[in-house]
C-alpha cells in the first residue's frame, strides 16, 4: 500500500554494520518491497562505507521526512546527523556516541510529530555509550524514557522477538542471571502479559492472543522441588490474568515449549529472562527475526542482531533482519492508519 510518511531508520553505531545493511536494504528495495525510510546519520559515513563495499554509484541524497518519499525510489534519503568523529569500519569510538544518541532522539521526535510512520533502529554498542555516560541498560529502556519525557506518562516497554516461527518475550531483560529470581514479581509478570495481550490485539490484529508462560526453574520447579518461584510467583500471576479474560497458560517447562507442536498452541512465549527467550528465537530465525518494542506510544522495530564490528565494511553482513524489521514496521504502521 502507498505510504504517506517514511519510517525513521537510525544509524546505530556508525562503525558497526548498520551502514552496510542500510545500503544493502535500500539496494534491494524493489525485490524485497520494503516501505520507504529516511536514514538518520552521517552522510560521510554512509558514502565512505558505500565506497568500501564497492557501491560507489549508489545514490545518496540529503532529505527531510517530507521529501523522503519522492526521493526514495531513486536515491537513499538521509537526514544528516554528524557522527562526531572520523569513522573507520569495525573500529568503534566513544566520540561517536553523541551522534548515535542524537539519531535515536531525532527518530522518536519525528514519530511524535507525525513526520515519521515509525522508528527502526540499527544496532548500538552499549559499552561505547556507557563510556560516554549513557545512563540506560539499552535501546529499549532509552526509548521508554524518551516516550515518558514526551508524554509525561510512565512507560513500561516490553521487548518481543518476532520471527516466522516464534514470538518470544523476556519478562526481565538486561540483568544478571543471579538477579532474575529477585526481580520476578506477580506484578511484573502480569503487567508484561497485559501489555503483550493489548498490543497483539491492537497492533497485530489478533482477536484473542494465546500467551504461553515459561517457568523459571527446570521442569517449572517440579512442584517446589527445584525452586519455589514457579508455584509462588508465576502460577498465581497466570491464575489472576486468566480471571481477567486473557488467554494465558503456564508455567510450562521451558525445555518442551519450543518444538514445532508446542509452538502451534500459542502466539507468543512469555519467558522469565533474556536468554530463555532470545536463544530459541534466534535459533529458529536468526536472519528473519525482528526486535519489536511493545508498550510504546509509537512503532519501533529493530534487527535482532548486534553491531558485528568484526565484519563491518567487509561486504558479508546480511541485511535480512533489517529488511524484515522495516517490513514489519511498515505493516504495523499500515494497521495503525487503517
Amino acid at each position: 500500500m502507498p505510504f504517506d510518511r517514511p519510517l525513521a531508520l537510525t544509524q546505530g553505531d556508525p562503525a558497526g554494520i548498520g551502514p552496510d545493511i542500510t545500503l544493502a536494504a535500500w539496494a534491494s528495495r524493489r525485490e524485497t518491497g520494503i516501505p520507504p525510510f529516511i536514514f538518520l546519520g552521517d552522510p560521510d559515513v554512509l558514502k565512505s562505507r558505500a565506497a568500501i563495499l564497492g557501491l560507489d554509484d549508489l545514490p545518496i541524497r540529503e532529505a527531510d521526512p517530507e521529501t523522503a518519499l519522492s526521493v526514495f525510489d531513486d536515491a537513499l534519503p538521509i537526514l544528516p546527523i554528524p557522527a562526531g568523529a572520523v569513522v573507520a569500519a569495525g573500529e568503534p569510538h566513544v566520540a561517536t556516541a553523541k551522534g548515535t544518541i542524537a539519531a535515536i532522539e531525532t527518530a522518536v521526535a519525528l514519530s511524535f510529530e507525525g513526520r515519521a510512520a515509525g522508528v527502526v533502529t540499527n544496532p548500538i554498542a552499549k559499552s561505547i555509550l556507557y563510556e560516554a555516560g549513557f545512563g540506560f541498560p539499552g535501546h529499549t529502556e532509552f526509548l521508554a524514557a524518551l516516550a515518558e519525557k514526551k508524554t509525561g506518562t510512565p512507560v513500561r516497554p516490553v521487548m518481543m522477538l518476532a520471527g516466522p516461527k516464534l514470538r518470544a518475550i523476556p519478562v526481565t531483560i538486561h540483568i544478571p542471571i543471579k538477579d532474575v529470581p529477585g526481580a520476578l514479581t506477580e506484578a511484573l509478570i502480569m503487567e508484561t502479559c497485559r501489555i503483550t495481550h493489548h498490543d497483539l490485539k491492537t497492533r497485530f490484529g489478533m482477536a484473542q492472543p494465546r500467551l504461553a508462560v515459561a517457568g523459571l526453574n527446570p521442569h517449572a520447579g517440579e512442584d517446589g522441588a527445584i525452586g519455589v518461584e514457579d508455584q509462588d510467583i508465576i502460577h498465581p500471576a497466570v491464575f489472576k490474568l486468566r480471571a481477567e479474560g486473557i488467554h494465558v497458560f503456564g508455567p510450562l517447562s521451558a525445555d518442551t515449549m519450543f518444538h514445532d507442536d508446542a509452538r502451534a498452541r500459542y502466539d507468543v512465549a512469555i519467558c522469565m529472562y533474556h536468554d530463555q527467550a532470545l536463544i530459541p528465537a534466534k535459533a529458529l530465525g536468526f536472519d528473519t527475526s525482528v526486535n519489536v518494542t511493545l508498550g510504546l506510544p509509537f512503532i519501533r522495530t529493530s534487527p535482532d542482531h548486534g553491531t558485528a564490528f568484526g565484519i563491518a565494511g567487509q561486504g558479508v553482513a546480511r541485511e535480512t533482519s533489517l529488511v524484515e524489521a522495516l517490513k514489519l514496521a511498515g505493516k504495523l504502521a499500515s494497521k495503525a492508519s487503517a
